[in-house]
């Protein structure tokens, strides 16, 4: 396997600026990518996941934005490429590309297929992931999906695949239900202690991190990342009583952002970015079938980034 510095601490998931028209703006993802490797402790930055939007991009454009993050960070920084595609072949396909385009590792998102009865059938779980891991020589990382999503997948599955695939060596959690939390992550660390396991409750941050995580990989970090960092560190030194305050501050925000219609949580973070000054207002716009946000929303994001600390 190739070397890589260790899958842990804060991973943001870049949020990718796009113009009216639906064109990525290069510049202000190069400024926003940038600023996330600013962040003490980030040593991983992910793209080609929801967060960028991947369901929208065509092949040319993931490549092309793996290759333009692996350029904005450098060497010291790797890139963690989501590999989103149904078929296992052509996720295949697509893991080699994101490994030549400059993906240091992979997180694998599960087939859409699964939503058939994935969790009940862990034989095309497995599968699916092996056919992946055949084509790479890089660090995988398993996405287990909520538990009340038909693409998930039991704790004893991926117990399964950690046996079979030596190259995963981290499980991205977000099964959004602390007992199933609490459940893997003592199950992962029992049989494969080296492997990490990474929270993606953004929504619920500190209860997870205080159950046990070996890091956050979120789109939530495209805006927090730098307390989401001291939020981790806090607890990783048992230092509670601020970590809760440090908490306090953000879940204004995170609860403004995954609210419900939940599939405008990226849509509200990319327009936090511009409140924030980070990127041009005028790159917050998103692809089809997302929408613009509405103006109440828009006060409802200035409201919890004011109660956030966070001002442009």
């Amino acid at each position: 396997m190739r070397h890589a510095p260790p899958i842990s601490g804060v991973i943001p998931a870049h949020l990718t600026p796009m113009l009216a028209d639906g064109a990525i703006d290069w510049t202000a993802l190069g400024d926003h990518v940038r600023w996330l490797a600013g962040i003490d402790g980030v040593r991983w930055i992910t793209t080609t996941a929801h967060a960028s939007e991947v369901a929208t991009l065509d092949d040319d454009e993931r490549q092309r934005l793996i290759g333009a993050v692996a350029t904005s960070l450098g060497d010291d920084i790797g890139v963690v490429a989501g590999i989103y595609e149904d078929g296992s072949a052509r996720a295949a396909r697509q893991a080699r590309l994101a490994v030549d385009a400059g993906a240091r590792a992979l997180l694998l998102f599960p087939s859409g297929t699964f939503a058939g009865g994935g969790p009940s059938h862990p034989r095309t779980q497995v599968a699916h992931y092996e056919t992946i891991a055949e084509a790479v020589d890089v660090p995988l990382i398993i996405f287990k999906y909520a538990v009340s999503s038909p693409l998930t997948m039991t704790a004893a599955t991926v117990l399964e695949i950690l046996a079979r695939i030596p190259n995963v060596t981290a499980v991205k959690e977000w099964s959004y239900d602390i007992v199933e939390y609490e459940d893997t992550y003592r199950a992962v660390k029992e049989v494969r202690p080296d492997v990490s396991v990474l929270s993606s409750f953004s929504r619920s941050l500190l209860s997870s991190l205080v159950v046990g995580s070996d890091g956050v990989l979120s789109a939530h970090g495209s805006i927090v990342g730098d307390l989401q960092a001291e939020l981790w560190t806090m607890v990783q030194n048992r230092d509670l009583d601020r970590a809760r305050d440090l908490w306090d501050r953000i879940y204004p925000l995170a609860a403004a952002c995954y609210r419900q219609p939940f599939l405008d949580q990226h849509n509200r973070m990319k327009t936090v970015l511009g409140l924030l000054g980070r990127i041009p207002m005028g790159s917050t716009f998103v692809r089809a079938p997302l929408t613009t946000l509405p103006p109440d929303e828009l006060a409802e994001l200035e409201r919890a980034c004011l109660a956030a600390g966070l001002s442009a």
